[in-house]
């Protein structure tokens, strides 16, 4: 259930803010999602995503599937239980990994056959598959079986992965659920505007729960993910929760909250962190590098988690530069802070009625690296090779 509060009336976006109302809580929106893909955000406890404000993460049903398996998941009594997290927990079908692990599967009309990345052993997942795992997982919010294709498709081959996301998803909304769990549908469409309009109208007639926008940072350039989304958007209904898949930046989180998305999800503040990038309201900034070797302030002035409170920039270089793990933990505890920081804000500043000016004077701050550019630029905010798969 959604609720929506207002909209952003004084600078003429088409930002929300609302309430996701859950079996497990309340999730105040705009709001960001921690990818927790294995059942753990990496690096980090539970313990310390609730202190810095976290309301809902992201698991994954295929890779849940593959490892440790739904026998051991069940016995655990789903995966709040097993991983430690009483709040809401958002699961991605598999769908993503139609497109992420094209080597090892096989699209089929009925799903999709994939290869383990772990040991070959077969896997298919279709409608009936990813919505009884889901089911099992007992996740409070459940995604549709999709087909995401690649930015290079063709307008045939995205008509048919249209018409696949469209009949899958109606085969989901009719399998059984946990209690309590909500199904949101996936819009897909690629570039082409047709597609996404009749996509997301299919979808509506289904009446589904809430709305994702798919298809999204799979290698694309920013403007054209913007596209995207502006495309999708206008064509969900105002009183259902519009999620935007695998994005993004804070930068590109503030322009998707000013063209009417509620709901985020990244792996970018924790994978990288694990390379020592740092987020700051100002842009990033590479730990590593020589000039932070003496610098004794912390990652950024004024922000209160607990890395910044308590290390410097130089002591946490000396920390990666080290290949301690602490340095690693403490850059992605900061991240993590900064993107729920920024949700936050957000929703503070449209409560007040001056999120235009916010947005202004953030983008005109906000500098990032050439790192990021190119990776939102070349291979959007999702892994693209398998090496990187198990944090999508």
């Amino acid at each position: 259930m959604y609720k929506l509060l207002g909209t952003d009336v004084t600078s003429g976006s088409r930002a929300r803010l609302g309430r996701l109302i859950t079996s497990r809580g309340v999730v105040a929106t705009p709001a960001f999602m921690m990818v927790g893909t294995q059942g753990t955000v990496k690096t980090l406890t539970p313990r310390e995503l609730e202190e810095m404000g976290a309301q809902m993460i992201l698991s994954n049903t295929y890779h849940l599937a593959i490892r440790p398996g739904m026998e051991i998941i069940e016995k655990a009594g789903g995966v709040h239980p097993f991983m430690g997290w009483q709040y809401p927990i958002l699961t991605d079908s598999g769908g993503y990994q139609v497109f992420s692990l094209a080597r090892i599967r096989k699209v089929q009309e009925h799903g999709v056959t994939f290869q383990s990345h772990l040991d070959g052993t077969p896997l298919f997942l279709g409608p009936s598959e990813a919505m009884r795992i889901q089911r099992q997982l007992g996740s409070d919010i459940a995604m549709t079986f999709d087909e995401c294709p690649p930015s290079t498709a063709t307008l045939e081959q995205t008509q048919r992965a249209v018409d696949r996301t469209v009949r899958w998803a109606a085969q989901c909304r009719e399998q059984p659920r946990s209690e309590g769990q909500q199904v949101f549908g996936i819009v897909q469409g690629g570039q082409y505007a047709g597609l996404r309009e009749s996509c997301a109208k299919r979808l509506v007639e289904m009446d589904f729960d809430g709305f994702a926008i798919g298809g999204v940072s799979v290698g694309e350039p920013e403007a054209e993910m913007m596209r995207a989304v502006e495309m999708s958007e206008p064509f969900l209904p105002e009183g259902k929760p519009r999620y935007a898949m695998g994005l993004g930046t804070p930068a590109q989180i503030v322009e998707l909250v000013a063209r009417g998305v509620d709901l985020f999800d990244c792996v970018l503040p924790t994978r990288l962190a694990r390379n020592g990038t740092a987020f700051t309201y100002r842009g990033t900034t590479n730990i590593k590098a020589g000039y932070n070797k003496a610098v004794m302030e912390p990652i950024e002035v004024g922000c209160r988690c607990y890395a910044c409170r308590t290390f410097s920039r130089a002591y946490l270089r000396h920390l990666v530069k080290a290949e301690e793990i602490l340095g690693l933990r403490m850059i992605t505890l900061h991240n993590c802070h900064l993107y729920l920081r920024l949700m936050a804000d957000i929703r503070q500043h449209l409560a007040d009625g001056t999120f235009g000016d916010f947005r202004e004077t953030f983008q005109r701050q906000y500098q990032p690296s050439r790192k990021i550019l190119a990776e939102r630029g070349q291979m959007g905010s999702r892994d693209k090779d398998l090496e990187l798969e198990t944090e999508i």
